[in-house]
């Protein structure tokens, strides 16, 4: 069990490291020789570093993530100022170490008192119908189509990211799901959405528009005849796959964009999401922050048209999102990428914990079903505290 003994150590030291979820399983990446911490003024330089397609090794690049914030001003939108926990704004990490393994690890803590946290969130029902209602009549005048309104779940806790991280790999495994753990602070994240995975010239996105809850009636089949038949849904869906086509649109070769795979399911611990996949061929010596520009943030996780829909949130939003909605991922030395949608997440910083969720609005959603269906997303974390 080289793992286990090697996570050990590594949680036991207090040294910073990453897991992220591969094809086979995990890879843990460690020994950091540089922590990039990124803001407005450094990001440009950092995204516009020289390919060095000679580098062979497999830790020959930059691992980490960009915050919601950075992500609006590198498009050119502005955020009015927000209620801020002061947290980074993105950092990227250079590890000299990775080591891969399987899914079926296990890690324990002894833990004698259990969390018993309770969670406050920052919109209320009465709350959200109120914002509800607002974007409805801005999607009724066309200044947007679809809009995602966030919510937050808040306690205060000290937790083990590694315990968290494990128990959810074995509850609610997700393709895109990763941890990190550095000295002053966590992220814990269940992610399902691959929002760019780049090699060579070729580029795939995976938008995922479309919830619905799991039950003791409701299995793979049933699911995706309900989203078939359900107009919202299929709406929803359809707008965000034509908007995410329209991003690869901007970077790739005319003709090149198509559906790779079209409305499928994808079974999670408490719901069932709807999910098509899109590729397309790169135009001819496209940059890592032109594609970065392009595709972020996820159209999927925002809303439609993309830029007037960020404009609404952000002038109607009062917290500052932090990592939600930003991305996490890795940009190879020789221009390869791999970027998840930060989703499903819990950050903890300052020894508060929070998670952030969102549900589409369109003109056939009601106020009640898209609150209800953010909780059924923040379902999953928020059992981990208990």
């Amino acid at each position: 069990m080289k793992i286990i003994k090697e996570l050990t150590n590594l949680d036991n030291s207090g040294d910073p490291y990453i897991i992220y979820k591969s094809n086979q399983g995990f890879d843990l990446y460690t020994n950091f020789s540089k922590k990039i911490i990124l803001n407005k003024k450094n990001i440009h330089h950092f995204l516009n570093k020289k390919k060095l397609i000679n580098k062979r090794k497999n830790t020959d690049l930059y691992i980490g993530f960009f915050g919601y914030e950075l992500l609006n001003d590198l498009i050119g939108i502005k955020i009015p100022k927000q209620k801020n926990i002061n947290f980074h704004q993105g950092i990227f990490y250079k590890p000299e170490k990775k080591i891969s393994f399987k899914n079926n690890f296990a890690y324990k803590i002894d833990i004698k008192k259990r969390l018993k946290s309770k969670f406050n969130i920052n919109i209320n029902k009465k709350t959200y119908a109120k914002i509800f209602n607002k974007f409805k009549k801005k999607i009724k005048s066309g200044e947007t189509y679809q809009i995602k309104i966030c919510t937050k779940y808040k306690t205060k806790s000290k937790i083990n990211p590694l315990e968290f991280f494990c128990r959810l790999s074995k509850t609610n495994l997700a393709p895109e799901a990763f941890m990190i753990r550095d000295r002053n602070y966590s992220i814990v994240s269940c992610s399902p959405e691959n929002l760019i995975t780049k090699k060579g010239s070729l580029i795939t996105t995976k938008p995922i528009a479309g919830t619905v809850k799991k039950n003791k009636n409701m299995n793979k089949a049933k699911a995706l005849n309900y989203f078939r038949k359900n107009l919202k849904e299929t709406k929803e869906h359809n707008m965000i796959v034509d908007m995410e086509r329209n991003d690869l649109s901007r970077i790739c070769k005319v003709g090149t964009v198509k559906l790779s795979r079209t409305k499928i399911i994808e079974e999670y611990k408490d719901l069932f999401h709807y999910v098509s996949l899109i590729k397309g061929k790169l135009k001819n010596n496209m940059k890592n922050i032109d594609i970065i520009k392009a595709m972020m943030p996820g159209g999927s996780v925002i809303g439609c048209p993309k830029i007037s829909t960020l404009n609404l949130l952000n002038n109607q939003e009062k917290e500052n999102r932090n990592i939600y909605t930003g991305s996490f991922g890795y940009i190879k030395f020789n221009g390869d990428m791999r970027f998840n949608i930060i989703i499903r997440s819990i950050l903890s910083f300052k020894n508060i914990s929070e998670i952030s969720v969102a549900s589409g609005v369109v003109v056939d959603s009601t106020a009640k079903n898209e609150f209800n269906e953010n909780y059924i997303k923040a379902k999953a974390l928020i059992d981990l505290f208990k």
